[in-house]
């Protein structure tokens, strides 16, 4: 699997910012995004409980991710993302994210996002819908401004 790039300042994936979360992506093939994470107790609503936005915000950016492969790579907003919490989200515990592309409507593309626990449970899912950024607002300037590129694991 290819590792997917990171910023440096995003909640999801900047690398340097002190509140984020830091997460890594991976290309698991063509329209698919896997992501290992433990989330730390920092972003619990309910005691031994991830918050449900931060569920969200990881869904979010691993949905967004499905369409993001290529160089350059293209860049989208959040038009809608409704999401099904299955049952509570645990912090300290790795859990397992997965993206997959859906289908394409010229700049308006569909996404599928689940996230699991060690076990393989389903405890949160999210169908998404992305309007693609214009070029001419997000070009490979504003991505390497932003520090967008691969930064090699630990």
């Amino acid at each position: 699997m290819n590792k997917q790039a990171n910023s440096q300042d995003c909640f999801v994936c900047g690398i340097n910012n002190p509140f984020g979360l830091k997460m890594k992506f991976y290309d698991a093939g063509p329209g698919e995004v896997l992501a290992e994470y433990t989330v730390s107790s920092q972003f619990q609503g309910y005691p031994g409980v991830v918050h449900g936005g931060v569920v969200a915000a990881m869904l979010d950016e691993v949905t967004s991710r499905t369409y993001m492969q290529g160089d350059p790579p293209k860049f989208y907003v959040t038009a809608s993302l409704n999401i099904r919490y299955r049952k509570p989200v645990p912090v300290e515990e790795v859990l397992k994210l997965s993206g997959h592309a859906i289908r394409e409507r010229g700049k308006v593309v569909f996404a599928k996002g689940e996230i699991f626990d060690g076990g393989g449970s389903l405890l949160a899912e999210a169908d998404a819908v992305f309007v693609e950024i214009p070029p001419d607002l997000m070009g490979n300037s504003n991505a390497s401004a932003s520090g967008w590129q691969v930064y090699p694991d630990e």
